[in-house]
């Protein structure tokens, strides 16, 4: 550091006081409030910047979280005045204040064009596809807003997940695809990662502007499913190398670098992974996916996030046991990150499409027990409220006039109830 004379000092110190003089005589209105003697002036302290996110860790119960895309249902009531039929089923979901939110952020729908950043604005009608009621909301700034009423009264800790390849950013068709894919199943390229990153900035900057915080976040969703990696092998042949885990890999480093680089504190988490447990031409199981990472970035993390609808396969034990064949220097623990009841298509599920909602409840009630006395397993997400049409599995019927049994049973182990406190008594025969 370069060092002046104390002459040059006092000159720099006399100059200072006849500015300030200057400046006080400028205005003859000016009028300077006097500091009372014996009282000096204290500078405010800065806020304290927020704790790190932290998982919970193993051991501690089973925290609930939710899926949910309308932002109209996830506002608090404080927030934002919304209409019956509305406002009914958004206090419902109040009734469970989930400790987890997880927010899907669909890259295809917002960014249709390379030359315009992603519109975090983009309006959304607010139907079920073409199905009403509708109540349309202002895109993903609007969910983000919502997300941070519902903050400020406590829990919703946010995971975000990306989907959805841009056809502009999609790489070429190639491989064993199943006769529908279409671009945006295709990974995206190389050249579009940068975008991609660009969608992370502005997503985390969105939610700064808006109060939200976003303490978790996940590169792709699904990504050992054809809907949404596409092709899955270079070969339709299940014995065929797997080239979805590459093009994963490529995507979370992405993701990482934008996390590293962006203000404050926000936490990588690997996985998404349907539940299949069988390798086909077209799917990678969840075991075969894992082992196919690179080790640096699976020991990146201590969480590895798994979808697990009722009546499927429970993919744990293996995804762990692939897991610890990396020998990192932690354990992993588990987050459910999509799971429900009902008769999804099992393709699309890998669930057991339990048609009759009062065994789903009971089975739906066993998981969850069976879940919380597994210390790996912390949270599970409950995949929406509002019933997607397509794929029903949700709490309120997607015309919002009727509650399936679930809803009963996740207000139970949601609420007020602690994850560390007991598994409830089953609500389905309520």
């Amino acid at each position: 550091m370069r060092r002046f004379a104390p002459a040059l000092y006092a000159l720099a110190a006399a100059a200072l006081v006849a500015a300030v003089v200057f400046a006080l005589t400028r205005d003859d209105d000016a009028k300077v409030k006097p500091v009372r003697p014996g009282r000096p002036l204290v500078a405010k302290a800065p806020p304290a910047p927020p704790a790190p996110p932290t998982p919970p860790p193993a051991g501690t119960g089973l925290a609930v979280g939710v899926t949910e895309f309308n932002a109209n249902l996830i506002a608090s009531p404080e927030a934002k005045d919304v209409p019956e039929p509305w406002n009914a089923v958004r206090d419902k979901l109040g009734a469970i204040k989930p400790a987890y939110f997880r927010l899907v952020i669909d890259w295809a729908s917002i960014q249709p064009t390379a030359e315009t950043p992603a519109n975090l604005d983009a309006p959304q009608g607010g139907c079920m596809r073409e199905v009403g009621p509708c109540l349309g909301w202002g895109g993903v700034r609007d969910q983000l807003r919502a997300l941070a009423s519902r903050q400020r009264e406590g829990g919703w800790t946010a995971l975000v997940v990306f989907t959805g390849t841009p056809e502009w950013a999609a790489s070429a068709a190639g491989g064993c695809e199943r006769p529908q894919a279409g671009p945006r199943s295709r990974p995206p390229r190389a050249d579009a990662l940068p975008a991609y990153q660009q969608l992370v900035r502005d997503v985390i900057k969105a939610a700064g502007q808006e109060g939200a915080r976003l303490s978790f976040f996940s590169p792709w969703n699904e990504p050992n499913h054809p809907a949404f990696i596409s092709p899955q092998r270079a070969a339709c042949d299940p014995s065929s190398p797997s080239t979805a885990p590459a093009a994963y890999a490529q995507i979370a480093q992405a993701l990482q670098q934008a996390l590293d680089a962006a203000p404050g504190e926000q936490q990588l988490v690997l996985g998404e992974t349907a539940g299949l447990m069988k390798s086909t031409r077209y799917v990678t199981s969840v075991p075969e996916f894992i082992a196919a990472l690179p080790k640096d970035l699976v020991c990146s993390t201590t969480v590895w996030s798994q979808h697990a609808y009722i009546g499927g396969d429970d993919p744990v034990q293996d995804a762990d046991a692939a897991l610890k064949a990396f020998g990192c220097p932690h354990p992993f623990t588990f987050w459910i990150t999509e799971t429900g009841v009902g008769p999804a298509p099992k393709d699309l599920s890998a669930g057991g499409s339990i048609a009759d909602a009062a065994a789903g409840c009971s089975a739906l009630h066993d998981q969850l027990v069976r879940w919380d006395e597994d210390p790996r397993v912390t949270i599970a997400f409950q995949y929406t409220v509002r019933e997607d049409d397509k794929f029903p599995v949700g709490l309120v019927s997607t015309d919002m006039t009727t509650d399936r049994p679930a809803l009963k049973e996740w207000t139970a182990w949601g609420g007020s109830r602690k994850p560390a406190d007991p598994p409830p008594p089953s609500t389905c025969g309520t």
